[in-house]
């Protein structure tokens, strides 16, 4: 039987990656890898992470531009800046409260 891992970031959780110069906010979470297996192979050999363990969707921001990305939790660390981000989707989702966090705009309705 597969053990399935608990996520270690949240939906509304700002984060980075950790090779990357990339930030963004967790918008959906699988509990493993769900992704086409062409991607999965797109991704360089020595950094292509296991299949067993969360991977996270982010409305994603570099300097240049924002775009949505998908990624394992190895390559995840918390993003401590306190920076806003700036991906339009964002604000569709999310509503951000007083301290910076992002909380789905949904659970703000109830």
């Amino acid at each position: 039987m597969d053990k399935i891992r608990n996520a270690k970031y949240q939906i509304g959780q700002v984060v980075r990656h950790r090779l990357y110069p990339f930030r963004g906010v967790v918008f959906d979470i699988d509990p493993t890898f769900s992704n086409t297996e062409e991607w999965y192979e797109s991704i360089p050999a020595e950094v292509r992470p296991h299949k067993d363990q969360p991977f996270y969707h982010l409305f994603a921001e570099n300097d240049d531009t924002e775009y949505i990305a998908y990624v394992s939790e190895q390559n995840l660390l918390p993003d401590t800046s306190g920076e806003p981000i700036r991906h339009a989707q964002v604000a569709e989702v999310f509503v951000q409260d007083d301290n910076g966090l992002y909380h789905p705009r949904s659970a703000m309705m109830h």
